[in-house]
């Protein structure tokens, strides 16, 4: 297989492309989204991945050139007005541009505030701890990627509003030794910017501590977050160190430690690509694991067959399918984000179409500031539509036990849209999260016992002594302190767990049929 000698453009090479493979575009309009959102494309990317005859609607095109309709009207003009001014400087452009940004919540779902743990009495730097069993690692070396892609959820770090708060270290010894005083973490994250970036030896420094002589006994899996395998393949296949790379990839497996790459594939073209396809064959040799996710992304994946193209794909060359996301509430949110029920109705449609290989794919999710919220689907509750929602990662565990519903709201976008169903004042978890939020001198959530949750919970919705499931004749049927819930569920490929995780007061609801066209 050839090599290919990695080259990047950035955001100063966008008249020079569109002149070369799409002179028709207006290159002032795509030269101004630049200047706003980080931008970064490669060779690969611009010779194998994008279909410039398409442009400016392939969705390639769409996922790694920033577009104007990412920008509202009034920021465009902001920002060509000061291009275009003749007394403009690098200083007022970037003063325009950050003015811009601060208006995209550059740091959503708490990152800075809530997932930034403590040793010691002193917050930790470049380390995010949110859910119990995994901690995030951010190595200062892989503060960019490959390639940018256009709807990144923390395209913060590659600018200059987000430079100065970037999550990142290189202390090694006090990877370590977090992990080891932390018996409840399970699973390290690398992840960035992209790790994969990094020199083979970089990466070894980090991680040879966690698989060592002196690795922390707790730790099992080690997580490589990377868009790598769809933006520069060649990392594994003809890069200088990709050998030594592979190699120990190995040496991780025989460690003892699971080894998994979070490859991010955004649309069914990256998956195709033959680079890609040898750059999977070559990881699977090591005995690491592959899995897959991405965000529903407007514009780019909205629509049922590229899901399903995709992740039959994977599947067929090893990926296990793992997160449909929902896009998150920053950036150019109102460019790519897909309405609530717009997601469940794409994920299960193609959803439907996947062999059971294929069905280890959760979604669509939303990594809200509470935890990963999946959006089960639409509940019809004597006569009126809901959302039915579950946890499936939580900043207490707890919550991941019971499923709770929302009102239906067809423009909803977000868990910040939505409303508690059933005439109450909030969702089951608030008052906990609040408390968890007041009570950060402890640490993060991932640094929370179950003692803390319970100190901190007035009771009901921790502990829920008494409660039981009765599974039996296509019924689900949850009794708790707090009420009764029982409802039929029509079977649909992904039976939800029914349980009453919404009221306080005394309700029950039968029949509730879980419906897949429940605009009926």
């Amino acid at each position: 297989m050839q090599a290919k000698t990695y080259r990047s453009f950035t955001k100063s090479a966008i008249p020079a492309l569109l002149q070369r493979f799409a002179p028709s575009l207006n290159a002032e309009a795509f030269l101004a989204a630049g200047n706003v959102f980080p931008t970064r494309i490669n060779n690969h990317v611009a010779d194998d991945l994008i279909d410039w005859s398409k442009a400016p609607k392939d969705p390639l095109f769409r996922l790694s050139i920033p577009q104007p309709e990412m920008l509202r009207p009034e920021h465009l003009a902001l920002v060509l007005d000061e291009m275009r001014r003749s007394d403009t400087s690098r200083i007022r452009l970037r003063a325009a541009a950050e003015h811009v940004r601060r208006q995209m919540n550059p740091h959503p779902a708490g990152q800075k505030e809530e997932n930034v743990p403590r040793l010691g009495g002193q917050p930790v730097q470049g380390l995010q701890h949110k859910y119990r069993e995994t901690v995030l690692f951010f190595p200062s070396e892989a503060q960019y990627c490959h390639a940018y892609c256009t709807y990144c959820f923390r395209w913060a770090q590659f600018t200059s509003v987000g430079s100065e708060q970037a999550f990142k270290t290189s202390d090694v010894d006090m990877l370590q030794q977090y992990v080891a005083s932390h018996p409840q973490v399970s699973d390290v994250l690398f992840t960035g910017g992209d790790p994969m970036v990094m020199p083979t030896a970089t990466l070894k420094r980090y991680i040879e501590p966690l698989i060592g002589p002196k690795a922390p006994p707790n730790l099992d899996t080690i997580r490589i977050g990377s868009k790598s395998l769809a933006w520069w393949p060649y990392r594994y296949v003809s890069d200088p160190d990709s050998q030594e790379l592979l190699r120990f990839f190995s040496e991780v497996v025989k460690s003892g430690k699971h080894l998994t790459i979070q490859a991010h594939f955004s649309h069914p073209r990256e998956v195709e690509h033959p680079v890609t396809q040898e750059a999977v064959r070559l990881i699977r040799m090591t005995g690491a694991h592959i899995r897959s996710q991405a965000p529903l992304i407007r514009h780019v994946n909205d629509d049922p067959e590229a899901w399903t193209r995709m992740w039959k794909l994977q599947t067929k060359i090893g990926i296990v399918p793992y997160y449909m996301f929902v896009e998150r509430d920053t950036g150019a949110r109102d460019y790519f984000s897909v309405p609530l029920s717009r997601a469940v109705e794409i994920y299960d449609a193609a959803y439907s179409q996947l062999p059971g290989t294929a069905k280890t794919v959760r979604g669509p999710s939303m990594s809200a500031s509470p935890g990963k919220v999946c959006v089960v689907g639409k509940a019809m509750v004597h006569g009126e539509l809901h959302f039915l929602l579950v946890f499936l990662q939580a900043r207490n565990p707890e919550w991941t036990k019971g499923v709770f519903f929302a009102k239906y709201d067809p423009e909803a976008r977000w868990l910040d849209d939505l409303r508690p169903a059933f005439g109450a004042d909030d969702f089951f978890y608030a008052k906990d999260y609040e408390r968890q939020k007041l009570s950060m001198a402890k640490g993060s959530s991932g640094q929370l016992t179950d003692q803390d949750w319970i100190t901190m919970s007035d009771g009901w919705n921790v502990q829920r002594a008494g409660w039981s499931m009765d599974r039996s004749a296509g019924h689900s049927t949850a009794a708790g302190p707090a009420g009764r819930f029982s409802g039929r569920v029509r079977p649909s490929g992904r039976e939800p767990l029914i349980g009453h995780a919404v009221h306080r007061s005394p309700v029950r609801c039968s029949p509730c049929l879980i419906r897949k066209d429940v605009e009926k």
